[in-house]
């Protein structure tokens, strides 16, 4: 199946064709302002050929899904797709067709799961800290006491409003992390509250002496105040993220 006229008929009503190996993807309505590039309101995928990995991955979530008589997905997602179990030993064996299981060494975090679990889900960083330092004292492990050194050496500011962003975006949609996120890097770099941001650049970056002077210095010197700023609606002068969720997601 041929689509050469019918992608020249698209473009001459301001329309972008994007293809991508088997997968073409056609997006209208697009209209370039300010800064930025508008997000479309129609986005339509043409799966022509084969389909699969990354190609799958941004167009079987679109709004419009057209197949072609020579579509076809990769063997082993369109393996997986056909599988109606919960039985993990029937997923690892249709997986075991196409390449060897992987048996993790024993450094690994895969083997710290229920200890890095036990840590991390502590309420605050400082329990989370704490945490740690009992875990590396108990088993003398590599991997407690480098995480611990790891969180010893970054920003305190940026240790709790790291920790708060993670706990919110558990229970928010996409577009919703994205506003957070865009606020988050907005904050950090106007230095309104911390200069923690350039600071960490210039110690790792430009004066590369590794030996950051974070303020606030100390965990404890961090209020909530202080992180919730961060998350805090922009002020006048600055817009926010405005994604137009409703216009390419109307069920929503």
């Amino acid at each position: 199946m041929k689509f050469s006229t019918s992608f020249m008929s698209l473009e001459k009503r301001n329309n972008i064709m994007i293809r991508v190996g088997g997968l073409s993807i056609v997006v209208t309505k697009l209209s370039y302002y300010g800064q930025g590039l508008e997000l479309p309101n129609v986005f339509v995928a043409i799966l022509d050929g084969i389909t699969m990995g990354g190609e799958a991955g941004i167009s079987l979530p679109g709004m419009f899904r057209v197949v072609t008589d020579t579509t076809r997905l990769a063997s082993v997602e369109e393996r997986l797709g056909k599988l109606i179990t919960d039985d993990s030993s029937v997923i690892e064996d249709s997986l075991a067709q196409y390449g060897n299981l992987v048996y993790p060494n024993k450094r690994s975090i895969l083997h710290k799961i229920e200890a890095a679990d036990k840590c991390f889900s502590q309420d605050t960083v400082e329990k989370i800290i704490d945490a740690l330092e009992n875990e590396a004292a108990e088993s003398y492990d590599e991997w407690s006491t480098t995480a611990l050194k790891k969180l010893k050496e970054a920003s305190p500011l940026s240790l709790k409003v790291t920790l708060q962003s993670i706990r919110e975006g558990r229970f928010q949609s996409l577009d919703r992390c994205l506003v957070r996120e865009y606020r988050l890097s907005l904050n950090w770099i106007t230095k309104q509250v911390s200069n923690d941001f350039c600071e960490g650049v210039r110690a790792r970056l430009v004066d590369k002496d590794f030996a950051p002077k974070w303020e606030p210095s100390s965990l404890g010197e961090v209020t909530k105040d202080i992180v919730d700023y961060y998350f805090a609606p922009l002020d006048e002068s600055e817009p926010e993220l405005d994604l137009p969720t409703a216009l390419r997601e109307p069920s929503v």
